[in-house]
């Protein structure tokens, strides 16, 4: 990859916003953060730096690349179902490691993280496999925006 292959902008449609509990922004503040600090992604057929937004239309995961001026670059479009299962698992094992850090021994919570962790890590890589011909990312990119995927999720 070039060094201009990575992300300098990246917003999440905000238009379906609902009071996120604080766990969950603190987790897209922080994906947000990292991501733009750390990436590599690559649109093939186009040269980067990009800005990213991503929305949610009609249970569809909606990728608008721009360029730096953030004029439209492409845009694709992932059809959600393949990630339901791991969506709605991950969900249930972040409300089980929340409760955990409230109430659990410290290797009670090391085991639940460590679920969710490799669930993270699923989630991530069929993310990635979902994007092949679109774009081209690395593991720690992949796993901050299936972070993001799930924050555009959360419903009230």
């Amino acid at each position: 990859m070039k060094p201009t292959d990575r992300l300098v902008g990246i917003t999440l449609d905000e238009r379906t916003f609902v009071r996120r509990r604080p766990e969950v922004e603190h987790e897209r503040a922080v994906a947000i953060f990292d991501l733009l600090e750390d990436n590599r992604f690559a649109v093939v057929g186009l040269d980067g730096p990009y800005r990213l937004a991503l929305s949610l239309e009609d249970n569809r995961l909606v990728f608008d690349v721009r360029d730096e001026a953030d004029l439209p670059l492409t845009r694709f479009v992932l059809g959600m179902a393949s990630f339901r299962s791991v969506v709605k698992d991950y969900f249930t094992v972040c409300e089980s490691y929340y409760t955990a850090i409230r109430t659990l021994s410290p290797s009670q919570i090391e085991a639940i993280d460590m679920g969710r962790r490799g669930l993270h890590n699923e989630g991530a890589t069929l993310l990635r496999e979902r994007l092949a011909g679109h774009a081209v990312l690395d593991h720690d990119t992949s796993r901050r925006l299936f972070t993001l995927l799930c924050v555009l999720h959360v419903r009230a």
